[in-house]
């Protein structure tokens, strides 16, 4: 099983106040930054085909941006919501947190691979775009969980402390 204490300092609220500051940041730049390049990320796209059409459609140099956004922000990211997801579920579930925390503990490295994927086919290096149909769908699924574990927490914590 995990080791709680491992993850100690990541439940702690300045180390939660990071993470979501950082996770509020990166969410807001993916937009803007893919606007400036006329990008539509391949994040979102679970469906092999069409992530091939839509490399397939990028220029030179939006292939390059996005691969370097991927390389980016897309690194950052997971460690940003990883953080805030995995730390909030410690805090706020302190029995079973370490247990509740496992679809977050698989969701960020599907991201990772998801981003190596990516990268791999806006380089022309290899195509492994099928892997997005089962990646794309785990690390979203992760991530929604989390958030939602994240903000029950948040909810119930608020709830206890009125009922004081």
């Amino acid at each position: 099983m995990l080791s709680e204490g491992m993850f100690r300092q990541l439940r702690g609220r300045r180390a939660l106040l990071v993470a979501l500051l950082a996770t509020l940041v990166l969410t807001a730049l993916f937009p803007v930054i893919a606007g400036h390049f006329g990008l539509t990320l391949l994040d979102a796209v679970a469906d092999p085909t069409e992530a091939r059409a839509l490399v397939e459609g990028l220029t030179k140099e939006q292939r390059k941006a996005h691969a370097w956004i991927t390389g980016t922000l897309d690194v950052a990211y997971p460690l940003a919501y990883g953080a805030l997801f995995f730390g909030a579920t410690l805090r706020f579930f302190p029995r079973k947190g370490a247990l509740l925390a496992i679809p977050i503990l698989i969701g960020v490295p599907a991201d990772f691979l998801e981003g190596l994927v990516q990268i791999l086919a806006l380089t022309g290096q290899v195509d492994w775009l099928a892997a997005k149909a089962v990646l794309t769908p785990v690390k979203g699924g992760a991530f929604v969980y989390g958030a939602v574990m994240a903000l029950l927490g948040v909810a119930l914590s608020f709830r206890e402390q009125g009922v004081r």
